[in-house]
């Protein structure tokens, strides 16, 4: 397409300028604050303070287990719904993915206060409940890690579906079915043969998902209120609340240390099940 490398970096030059103009110069500039603390030098003891309280470190360790709870929780969901939907005729598929894309079309706003009717106390959920008389009062739901796990894991599960749904079509037909003929159980067909097939869609899928999750902001603020505190959450009460930058600074870092850090994870673990 271009005669020289020359060309094509040319091209890229204003939007290389404009990503770091606008991106990544006021990341790097937050993100010094939390390193940057003595004056004219550089020293961890902002981190070391952080880990050092009990609450930060309670909210770091349930902003982490959600996360990987959502992101498996969303894979197990994830496989089975692409599963039905590669395997419908062409018409039915179209339709299918279009219910999967609609979700993500609704502001996430919007999607999380629909929670708060359905799980509300006098919502759908505990109507049923009392109705079949399984409780003589209202179930106490919203305000809870169980809140907002099933928050982010309806935000973020069609990115993991779509994710699926492509590596599964780029999958070889018959290679299932070969498995099969060979005399694999439908468990050893998923994890000897679709899995390993599928890496790529469930490294990229996941990575979306654990990092959609630990940086979510509207979800966790409106179903766990301050009762359930996560990382996003507490950077935006360290901002706007305490105007504690550099602590702000070490959430931010953490955040992103976390996100390519699952990535690395996902694709190592991949990678190490394909050579087995």
């Amino acid at each position: 397409m271009f005669q020289n490398r020359a060309e094509a970096l040319a091209l890229a030059l204003p939007a290389a300028v404009f990503v770091t103009v606008v991106f990544l110069a006021p990341v790097l500039i937050l993100l010094s604050e939390g390193f940057h603390i003595a004056p004219g030098g550089w020293t961890l003891s902002a981190y070391t303070a952080f880990f050092s309280e009990s609450l930060n470190q309670t909210v770091f360790l349930r902003t982490l287990r959600l996360g990987v709870e959502v992101t498996a929780v969303s894979a197990v969901i994830g496989y089975a719904a692409a599963f039905s939907i590669v395997n419908l005729p062409p018409k039915g598929k179209g339709r299918m993915v279009g219910l999967v894309i609609l979700p993500l079309m609704i502001s996430p706003v919007a999607r999380t206060y629909a929670w708060i009717v359905i799980l509300g106390r006098t919502g759908i959920v505990n109507k049923v409940v009392q109705g079949l008389g399984l409780s003589s009062e209202p179930l106490r739901m919203l305000f809870s890690e169980t809140a907002v796990f099933i928050g982010l894991l309806q935000l973020f599960l069609p990115l993991m579906i779509l994710s699926l749904i492509s590596a599964l079509e780029n999958m070889p037909k018959d290679a299932i079915p070969a498995a099969r003929v060979l005399g694999a159980n439908w468990f050893q067909v998923f994890w000897k043969v679709v899995l390993p097939l599928t890496r790529e869609g469930l490294v990229i899928g996941g990575t979306l998902v654990f990092t959609g999750s630990l940086t979510a902001y509207i979800t966790p603020a409106i179903l766990g209120g301050s009762k359930v505190l996560m990382l996003e959450t507490l950077l935006y009460q360290r901002i706007a609340v305490s105007n504690d930058y550099v602590s702000a600074s070490v959430i931010a870092f953490i955040l992103i240390v976390m996100s390519f850090g699952a990535n690395l994870v996902l694709k190592r673990l991949a990678t190490a099940r394909t050579r087995t």
